[in-house]
């Protein structure tokens, strides 16, 4: 009991510290850490969606990029023609979340490859569209908005008001998705993950909720396009990229799935490992994404959000070692030694030893 109140605790105190760390950090850096700060806001949320289909529902989805780059386009074109910021936002969650239950709702009764061939499909679909369609996109050469500015009683520059403007989108969506997986559906979710027949036995419809799962994570994903046009204030056809969700998949499977500290943690990486590999060398930054993603899968298999349970492991399996080195000897009798006793030599070997 002390030491889950110890864990408690010490999370507690975590969970301040990064509270604190996030509110704080925009007022005391550079506009070049507040953009890739703001980021990683921004693809966590797309990121929580992908976990949420992968981690919590075990499906597989790799067509996110499509809804962050609706969500995009969408708040683009609301921007452009000064529709309210809020009614842009909410288009952003509840179009893509449409087209994302229509596509689940064909697609969920598929397995494996080809449920991922499906998704893959969006992404491949989703760019030609964007070009063509020029005057709602901006075709091949994008949509460039300038929009979210600080205001006057503010006292911020832009970068830190946008910062803090998809932080609070972001915190938002991970209280509902925490809230969500921790619920009545999360524990469907882990069902229908485990044994789809088990879930139907019991009365969970594996249909639905791979729906619902899918639903919602078209819908992050829109307002994660929101987010993104706030901090870059511009969208393309490459923003729906399909290489854009393999690097998401990367980044879930490295933060850790199923986690929601796991999303953050592979939010991380997906903005600072390519942007750290490309100072250290431009032309390998492919190479050194690469290696490091396989060293963190060799080390923690988990992902990074394990990390602090195989601490505790290898400490654990240090101190039973240490243990065991230094327990006494229990005799029969019930007395204990630290050593076994010695063995007196047998005198007729002496007398042997001493003849020869």
């Amino acid at each position: 009991m002390e030491k889950l109140l110890a864990r408690r605790s010490v999370r507690l105190v975590a969970l301040a510290v990064f509270a604190v760390v996030l509110v704080v950090a925009p007022l005391v850096s550079s506009p070049f850490i507040n953009y890739q700060l703001a980021l990683i806001a921004v693809f966590a949320v797309a990121l929580l969606g992908v976990n949420i289909v992968m981690g919590y529902t075990g499906q597989v989805s790799l067509g996110q990029s499509a809804f962050l780059g609706l969500g995009a386009y969408i708040a683009a074109y609301g921007v452009k023609n000064g529709w309210p910021l809020l009614l842009v936002l909410v288009l952003c969650a509840v179009l893509p979340a449409a087209v994302g239950m229509l596509v689940a709702l064909a697609a969920a009764r598929l397995r494996g490859l080809a449920l991922a061939m499906i998704t893959i499909a969006l992404p491949i679909i989703g760019i030609p569209l964007a070009r063509r369609f020029s005057d709602f996109t901006g075709g091949s050469g994008g949509a460039t908005v300038s929009f979210m500015k600080a205001p006057d009683w503010s006292g911020l520059a832009n970068d830190q008001w946008r910062y803090y403007v998809v932080l609070v989108i972001a915190v938002v969506a991970f209280l509902l998705a925490r809230n969500l997986v921790r619920g009545r559906v999360g524990r469907a979710f882990a069902i229908v993950k485990e044994n789809e027949a088990v879930a139907l036995a019991m009365g969970v419809s594996p249909y639905r909720y791979k729906v619902l799962a899918f639903t919602i994570a078209s819908l992050l994903g829109g307002v994660a396009g929101f987010s993104y046009l706030v901090v870059v204030q511009f969208t393309s056809p490459e923003t729906l990229s399909f290489f854009t969700s393999i690097n998401l998949v990367a980044a879930m499977v490295i933060g850790g799935s199923a986690s929601i500290a796991g999303t953050i943690l592979g939010a991380i990486y997906f903005v600072v490992v390519p942007v750290l590999a490309g100072a250290v060398n431009s032309a390998r930054t492919a190479l050194i994404s690469g290696a490091i993603l396989l060293a963190v899968l060799f080390l923690l298999p988990r992902g990074l959000a394990s990390l602090p349970r195989r601490v505790r492991q290898l400490s654990a399996r240090k101190s039973h070692g240490r243990t065991g080195a230094t327990a006494p000897h229990n005799s029969p009798d019930g007395a204990s030694s630290a050593a076994p006793p010695e063995i007196p030599e047998i005198p007729a070997a002496n007398e042997e030893r001493q003849a020869r």
